[in-house]
C-alpha cells in the first residue's frame, strides 16, 4: 500500500499557530522557557581545539589533562523543552474504518499524527527537543529528544509511516497501562510528555492506567493527555435507528445488535471513565484534553496553547 505523506503545505498553517498563541496568551513561549526544565536538554556534540580569545568556560579540562592540549566542548542548539510525544498506534486508533483518511477526514492515527506534527513543527520553530515513542500491545519506537533539524526531519519521516491505512487484519491489541511504565522507565531527563490515546485499555483495569500516569508524575515529568477520540459515535453512541454489526478492530469479535437497546448503559459506561479520569488526573497534575476528530485541529490547539500557559 503506498504511503500517505504529510502534506507539508498544510502544515504550514499550524505555523500561524505560535502567532495566535502569542496573541492570545501573552509570553507563551517565554512561560514555557522559564520553566524548570530550562537548562535541561544541552546535549554534548563533539570536541573542537580551543582558539585564543575565547571563554575557557567550556575547556575539557580532563582531555587537557590526558592529551595537554586545549579543547573545547560544542553542545547542539541550546534548547529550553525537552518533549516526548508517545503515540497510541493499537488498532482501536484506526477508526473510523476509512479508505483514504486525511487531515480534512481524519480517523484517530491520522487526527493524532497530524495534531503531533503541528506541535513539533512549533517546537522546531522554537528550537525545542523532541522526540516521539509509538505503542501499541508492545513499544514499537522510541527516539531520543533532539533539536536539530535532521532529526526532526526523522521524527517526520517516522509520522508519515503512521498514516498508511490500518486494516482489520492488523488487530494491534492496546497496553497504555504497561507500556507507559515501560516508556517513564525509559525517559531519563525530565521532559513535557504528551500522550495521544483513546486509553481503551481491554487488558488493563482502570486503577493500573491511572497508576501509570502517577509513574510518569513521580518521575517529576509534566504531562499532557489527548483523549482522542470519535466523540458523536465513540462518546454519545450516535448511530441511526437499524440494526448493526459492530466489529471489535483489536480482536474481531462481532457483535448484531440494535443501538437502542445498549445505548444507556453504553453511554453512562463511557461517562464513569470519563469523569474518573478527569478526577485521576485532576489529582496528579495532568493536564487532560478531550481532542474530537470531527473538531478540528485548531480547536484542540489553541484552548490546549491558553491552558498551557496558565501553568507557568
Amino acid at each position: 500500500m503506498v504511503n500517505t505523506p504529510i502534506e507539508q503545505s498544510r502544515l504550514e498553517q499550524f505555523s500561524s499557530l505560535e502567532f495566535l498563541a502569542r496573541q492570545v496568551v501573552e509570553g507563551f513561549i517565554t512561560g514555557l522557557h522559564k520553566s524548570p526544565f530550562h537548562g535541561f536538554s544541552v546535549e554534548f556534540a563533539e570536541h573542537r581545539l580551543y582558539n585564543p580569545g575565547e571563554s575557557i568556560r567550556s575547556v575539557d579540562w580532563k582531555l587537557y589533562g590526558r592529551t595537554d592540549r586545549l579543547y573545547t566542548k560544542r553542545y547542539e542548539e541550546e534548547t529550553n523543552l525537552r518533549c516526548q510525544v508517545f503515540i497510541d498506534n493499537s488498532s482501536s486508533m484506526y477508526y473510523p474504518v476509512l479508505t483514504k483518511p486525511d487531515i480534512d477526514h481524519p480517523n484517530k492515527i491520522t487526527f493524532a499524527v497530524y495534531v503531533a506534527a503541528a506541535l513539533i513543527y512549533l517546537f522546531r520553530k522554537q528550537r525545542d527537543a523532541a522526540g516521539i515513542s509509538v505503542f501499541s500491545d508492545t513499544v514499537e519506537l522510541h527516539t531520543q529528544t533532539k533539536s536539530n533539524p535532521v532529526h526532526h526531519r526523522y521524527l517526520f519521516a517516522e509520522l508519515e509511516k503512521l498514516l498508511i491505512p490500518g486494516t482489520p487484519e492488523d488487530q494491534r491489541g492496546t497496553n497504555v497501562a504497561r507500556t507507559i511504565h515501560e516508556l517513564a522507565e525509559r525517559i531519563h531527563k525530565r521532559s513535557l510528555v504528551i500522550i495521544f490515546s483513546d486509553m481503551f485499555d481491554r487488558s488493563a483495569q482502570p486503577e493500573e492506567l491511572f497508576s501509570a500516569l502517577q509513574h510518569l508524575k513521580h518521575n517529576k515529568h509534566e504531562v499532557i493527555v489527548f483523549h482522542v477520540v470519535d466523540k458523536s459515535k465513540e462518546i454519545d453512541f450516535e448511530f441511526d435507528n437499524r440494526p448493526y454489526k459492530f466489529i471489535d478492530i483489536e480482536t474481531g469479535e462481532q457483535l448484531r445488535v440494535h443501538p437502542s437497546t445498549l445505548r444507556e448503559k453504553y453511554v453512562e459506561s463511557l461517562r464513569r471513565f470519563k469523569n474518573e479520569l478527569k478526577l485521576k488526573c485532576g489529582q496528579y497534575h495532568i493536564d487532560l484534553v478531550e481532542a474530537d476528530i470531527n473538531a478540528g485541529f485548531e480547536q484542540v490547539l489553541l484552548p490546549y496553547l491558553v491552558k498551557r500557559s496558565k501553568l507557568f
